[in-house]
């Protein structure tokens, strides 16, 4: 029946809970959650967790007087926690998180002497943090996290002698952190993240001998950071985000345990201790947003375990050691808002395991090394803002996972290379505000994820036409160039401000002021006595040669094997046009590349006048390629009645022409691949 009673406060949207019926034959013991006592049959035990639960708890719940276990964490449950839930004597862990839950935590839940987890976090709490939860002698995990609690920190939660775990994180607690955390003898957890604590981090820090994860992130503490924190065994060491001042403790560099270390968004000052370079466990270490001076030590090279180094925003100097390039498992390197200088070290190309990369707002000067473009896995390359010069290598085409590139406000000069058009996942490319000259590739009509390209305040001449195939295109700025032209307007071209083209005299359409093809009245052209002589003899001459011709016996030559004569047709460089995004990231020579140049052991069919080959594409599809011979005179007439009549035709029992080229081998047809032969097999 106290089940039942729990039940009616619940709303069961997804009708979880169907057994928790009062039917005679319902066996209470084997509804869904619920654990019973083998002896008493008493429930012991209501686990009813991420079920997608609204309405309220019942007060109803301190009737289960052997509840050992509650957990309703990851409902959707409001209203306040029932008072009645002191009166669950037996409890030993309730579990409420990650709910609506609202009000303040009521004081009755002192009264639970059994209690060894209370965990409220992630609900919509206020008040103050009771100081009677210091009553419960078996506490061992308090986790109050995200919540909107408000006042201090109980100084008598910090005596209760077995507390192992302090969630606090997220809430609005305010006042200083007590000397007394440290007669927390069992607590290895102390997380007060994002709060409004203020004051300095007591000096008697060290003694805390038992922590492991240290967090006081994110609040507004001030003073400098005391030196016996360096006793400290901590794998996590977190105080970013507070007003912190003075030099980073050399002594840091002796806490041999940590694998986080974040002194980031203080207002430290100093340099990096080289000693820090002893912390041969660290992984992540973010010193940025602070006022450090000197050099980046080269005995963070040591750091065999780094995978996260962030400096950024401060006033270091020098170059960038060689020593980083023995982090081998650096995933991400940021230096950006300093003022380093040298060059870009070569020997970072060892840092295979790279996907980020920062050498933005420094004074770095020199090329841009070849070796960067064998970091394969690098997705961000950022060296915007610095004195680099030389042209482009070519070889970062090769960097097929890099999704963006900045090297804006650099000297760079040369060409954009063709080979760019290899990073088929690129979403944004900035080469703005250099010394970059020649045309816009037309091979980036390949990048079909490209988000962003900007490539303003350079010397770039030709059109824009090769941008128009680009169609995840949402950003473009070609402005401060020597770019001629019509602006296109397919493929939503227009999309773009005049702001994206000013600056180019030659380019004119539809958002600048000035509009293409604009006719001009015919002028009187005055011509001289003796052009117009020299244009009468020219004229005699000419009459006289086609009368002669006229009058000479004519006796055509028959053809030596009787045929009739073939014009000649003269191919440009052949193009494959793409109607179908099966085909898309392919150009005529994947093609050829991936049928041997239409070798016969790929053809499936012959005809009068066409072959048809099988293709497998990159994405694993296959496609038919109807070859149609050039030499038939009235090949060409066919191929572009067949495109007429093809392309405009769709119908689920037709098959669809992916794309077509014209080229030297033959006019090509690609349509969807159908297996299990030709129609006529079947009906023959």
């Amino acid at each position: 029946a106290t089940l039942l009673e729990i039940k009616k406060l619940f709303r069961d949207v997804d009708n979880v809970l169907y057994d928790w019926s009062d039917t005679p034959s319902s066996d209470y013991c084997v509804w869904r959650g619920v654990t019973c006592d083998n002896v008493t049959f008493n429930v012991v035990a209501l686990n009813l967790s991420d079920l997608n639960l609204d309405g309220e708890i019942s007060p109803a719940i301190g009737d289960l007087r052997d509840l050992l276990s509650l957990d309703l964490r990851g409902n959707r449950l409001s209203g306040q926690i029932p008072d009645e839930m002191g009166d669950c004597s037996s409890l030993k862990s309730l579990d409420l998180s990650f709910n609506e839950l609202y009000g303040d935590i009521p004081f009755s839940i002192s009264k639970l002497k059994q209690l060894e987890f209370l965990i409220l976090k992630s609900n919509q709490l206020i008040g103050p943090i009771p100081s009677t939860l210091s009553q419960i002698p078996n506490l061992k995990v308090l986790d109050l996290a995200q919540n909107r609690l408000s006042g201090e920190i109980p100084r008598l939660i910090y005596w209760n002698e077995v507390l192992q775990y302090l969630g606090l994180r997220g809430n609005k607690l305010v006042g200083g952190l007590s000397p007394d955390v440290c007669q927390l003898t069992g607590l290895w957890y102390f997380d007060v993240r994002n709060n409004s604590l203020t004051g300095s981090i007591p000096q008697n820090i060290g003694n805390c001998t038992a922590f492991q994860v240290l967090d006081l992130s994110y609040n507004q503490l001030t003073g400098e950071i005391p030196f016996n924190i360096g006793f400290l065994q901590v794998a996590t060491l977190s105080l970013q985000g507070n007003r912190l001042s003075g030099k980073i403790p050399s002594v840091i560099g002796l806490m041999q345990a940590l694998a986080v270390l974040d002194l980031s968004s203080n207002k430290l000052s100093g340099p990096i201790p080289p000693i820090l370079g002893n912390l041969t466990y660290t992984e992540k270490l973010e010193l940025n947003d602070n006022q450090l001076t000197g050099h980046i030590p080269p005995e963070l090279g040591k750091l065999t375990e780094l995978f996260d180094l962030n400096v950024a925003n401060n006033n270091l100097e020098g170059p960038l050691p060689d020593n980083l390039s023995s982090c081998t498992n650096l995933n991400s390197l940021n230096v950006h808002g300093n003022k380093l200088n040298g060059t870009i070290p070569p020997a970072f190309e060892r840092l295979e395991s790279m996907t980020y990369l920062n050498l933005s707002s420094n004074n770095i000067k020199g090329s841009i090394p070849i070796e960067l473009s064998r970091i394969g896995n690098l997705d961000t390359l950022d060296i915007s803002n610095n004195e680099i010069n030389g042209s482009i290598p070519s070889s970062l085409g090769d960097l097929e996972h890099l999704l963006k590139l900045n090297l804006n406000r650099n000297h760079l000069a040369g060409v954009i290379p063709a080979e760019f058009a290899n990073l088929r996942s690129v979403m944004e490319i900035d080469l703005s505000n250099n010394h970059l000259s020649g045309v816009i590739p037309r091979e980036l009509m390949q990048l079909q994820n490209l988000f962003s390209l900007r490539l303003e305040n350079n010397n770039l001449s030709g059109d824009v036409m090769s941008l128009v195939n680009c169609l995840s295109l949402t950003i473009l700025n070609v402005s401060y160039n020597n770019l001629a032209g019509d602006i296109p307007t397919s493929n939503n071209f227009s999309r773009f401000s005049p702001d994206s083209f000013i600056g180019n005299p030659g380019l004119c359409g539809y958002c600048l002021s000035s509009p293409c093809h604009v006719s001009h009245p015919a002028e009187r052209v005055v011509i001289s006595k003796a052009a117009i002589l020299g244009i009468a003899l020219g004229a005699l001459v000419i009459l006289l040669m086609i009368l002669f011709a006229a009058c000479r016996p004519h006796n055509p030559t028959p053809f030596p094997d009787g045929s009739l004569d073939k014009p000649t047709v003269t191919y440009l460089r052949p193009k494959l046009v793409i109607l179908h995004m099966n085909m898309a990231l392919h150009v005529y020579e994947d093609i050829m590349r991936m049928t041997d140049n239409l070798s016969e052991k790929y053809v499936i069919g012959n005809g009068a006048s066409s072959t048809v080959y099988k293709c497998v594409l990159k994405n694993c599809k296959p496609v038919a390629i109807k070859r149609l011979y050039s030499q038939y005179p009235q090949c060409l007439k066919e191929f572009e009645t067949e495109l007429e009549t093809v392309g405009g035709i769709k119908h689920r029992n037709l098959v669809c022409l992916q794309g077509y080229s014209l080229s030297p081998s033959g006019n090509l047809l690609f349509y969807d691949y159908m297996e299990n032969g030709s129609l006529w097999d079947l009906l023959h």
